[in-house]
């Protein structure tokens, strides 16, 4: 379960779960990480037009200990980015 610091709508945590489940689902070779590779390939199935350009911008926001790679840690904060940059419609994203 997610914890907010403030009140938030329930469809806006839904959102968080669907964007949390669908980057662990990207981390194909199941090391608890992140490459760039496989953030790239969740901005793809999030229909971006520039997966490279997002992936990019993430990694600058989320990847805090700056290794390359967005930790269990760290996922949270690429969770947020993404709702910031697709504020209500990743539901719409997912199911085109």
């Amino acid at each position: 379960m997610v914890f907010f610091k403030k009140s938030v709508p329930p469809s806006l945590v839904a959102e968080h779960e669907q964007i949390l489940s669908l980057f662990k689902g990207c981390d194909v070779n199941k090391d608890g990480k992140l490459s760039k590779d496989e953030v790239k390939a969740g901005f793809r199935r999030l229909q971006s037009s520039f997966p490279g350009f997002r992936t990019q911008r993430a990694f600058k926001v989320a990847d805090k200990n700056g290794d390359g790679f967005i930790s269990e840690a760290e996922l949270d904060e690429l969770v947020d980015y993404v709702l910031d940059c697709y504020e209500g419609s990743v539901a719409v994203r997912l199911t085109k």
